[in-house]
């Protein structure tokens, strides 16, 4: 009976957004009051206060949100700053120059661009950058915010320079290379699943029929990536996103490049003509370029990044509600530099700072509302032992063959949370706890619990939210959770049956 009260939140959120077309901010609300009712009716959740048990939740929602607005207000900044500038036409001649395959395009955008901002930055700034991009390229835009959502999935599990992995380095008491190892392993025999899936979205969005190098292309992709994130994985959890992205885009945009030269006919030789100069490339890149060298300066560097870090806003009340963030340290502020360092750098450009950032703060107010509810309800589910009934439940459920339900698990995380580091925090005890009763490889259990984590961030409502704020979707985040919920269940229970063949394949020897 609890385990059924608990997922009844869970069920009308899902309900809401799907079926009855609820925009998020609406459905996080009635799902929130459920879970409110539920929690306190029974679960005797609120026993010290039910204005503090309610409060609290209410007060993290606030923090956090805001911590996420301040993601997405410079990335609006520098999505308007581009297109009044001209710098996203340009770049549309030269991915045109590269290929005239709109698949083609979508991998450099959606898969290694949206994978190495996870890598480097995480926290939803892929979703910000490359869905706005998509879109300015000739993608609708329930297509780009999903390419987005998928392409920078693969990267969750060593997001923001592996901060996902410290939580479950931590809890497991894991090996930090060997996890790493197994999660690049088993993230790698289900990525190419999300390549797929971005081939496949952009074919029918741009109507573009099938050709010889398409399947080339999808496992050249998935490869390149998922090769490099093996070596670097070697040194450490940091750098396997991040360092897949690098690598592997470049040797793909080499051998795409290659592939332009040696075309034939009209086509080729017009988008050879129209293929724009390093130095205008170099200018409309430039808010991306900063980006990434603030972004590496911030992370890499040890003495800036502790310096960085010390700077914390944090607060707590009674009951255990608490948040915590690092401006100076936090992805939004490099993107807000960006923008200014990319505006201010060329002298006609000035006078755009001024009209992009009224048209990004015009954005908010919805945005901030839906993002409250759903994160409310997250909190709730979390606060109450709810989202903890469940992960027992399941565990009691499946014994030995947990290794195929750890990545839904990882998912259910990412999916409240909206967070594969949080995910992490929420499960990782439980997931190593599980693997012992269950007499299976925690190693095994702890790279699936990554994996689904990163299969959770495809439906994670206020990704979807943050993600709809920039391409002018709010309203319609049931239509994305639609097109992203079968991937993200495909990829965790992909994951789940490849973990489960290999527990049982080290058992048998």
């Amino acid at each position: 009976m609890l385990v059924a009260l608990a997922l009844a939140p869970i069920a009308l959120l899902l309900t809401l957004l799907l079926w009855a077309r609820w925009s998020a901010g609406a459905a996080g609300a009635a799902a929130a009051a459920i879970a409110a009712l539920v929690a306190v009716a029974a679960f005797d959740y609120g026993t010290e206060g039910v204005a503090l048990a309610l409060g609290g939740p209410f007060a993290e929602a606030l923090f956090q949100s805001a911590t996420i607005l301040w993601i997405i207000f410079p990335a609006l900044c520098i999505h308007e700053y581009q297109t009044a500038s001209g710098g996203t036409a340009l770049f549309g001649r030269a991915l045109a120059g590269l290929s005239t395959d709109p698949r083609i395009i979508a991998l450099l955008i959606a898969w290694f661009f949206a994978l190495f901002l996870e890598g480097a930055a995480g926290f939803g700034t892929p979703i910000a950058l490359a869905a706005p991009l998509l879109v300015s390229l000739g993608f609708s835009p329930p297509a780009a915010l999903a390419l987005a959502l998928i392409g920078s999935a693969a990267a969750v599990p060593f997001g923001a320079i592996g901060t996902p992995m410290a939580p479950l380095i931590e809890a497991t008491g894991l090996d930090s290379l060997a996890l790493s190892v197994a999660i690049v392993l088993l993230n790698a025999s289900v990525g190419w699943i999300l390549a797929l899936l971005i081939v496949r979205i952009a074919s029918r969005d741009r109507h573009a029929s099938a050709s010889s190098g398409t399947v080339l292309a999808i496992l050249s992709a998935a490869l390149f990536f998922a090769l490099a994130a093996l070596l670097a994985a070697t040194t450490g959890p940091e750098l396997p996103s991040l360092g897949g992205a690098l690598i592997g885009s470049f040797i793909f945009v080499l051998i795409v490049r290659r592939r332009a030269r040696r075309a034939k006919g009209s086509i080729a030789k017009s988008a050879a003509s129209t293929f724009p100069s390093t130095g205008e490339l170099v200018r409309a890149a430039m808010p991306y370029l900063v980006v990434i060298a603030l972004i590496l300066a911030t992370r890499l560097i040890g003495p800036v990044a502790e310096w960085l870090r010390s700077v914390t806003l944090a607060w707590s009340l009674p009951g255990g509600f608490a948040g915590s963030a690092m401006p100076l340290h936090h992805p939004g502020t490099m993107l807000l530099l960006a923008f200014l360092i990319a505006a201010l750098a060329h002298r006609s450009h000035r006078r755009l700072i001024a009209p992009a950032a009224a048209n990004a703060l015009r954005r908010l107010p919805m945005v901030a509302l839906a993002l409250v509810s759903v994160l409310m309800l997250a909190r709730l589910l979390v606060h109450s032992g709810m989202v903890e009934l469940l992960a027992g439940s399941a565990a009691g459920l499946f014994g030995g063959g947990w290794p195929l339900v750890a990545p839904l698990l990882g998912a259910l995380g990412s999916f409240v949370t909206g967070s594969g580091t949080a995910s992490n925090i929420l499960f990782g005890n439980f997931q190593a706890s599980a693997a012992e009763l269950a007499g299976v490889s925690p190693l095994i259990v702890a790279a699936a619990q990554a994996v689904g984590g990163a299969a959770g961030n495809l439906i994670a409502p206020h990704n979807i939210v943050a993600g709809a704020a920039t391409i002018g979707l709010v309203g319609r985040e049931g239509e994305i959770l639609r097109r992203t919920l079968p991937p993200a269940l495909l990829y965790a229970a992909t994951a789940g049956v490849v973990a489960l063949a290999t527990s049982i394949f080290l058992g048998a020897l």
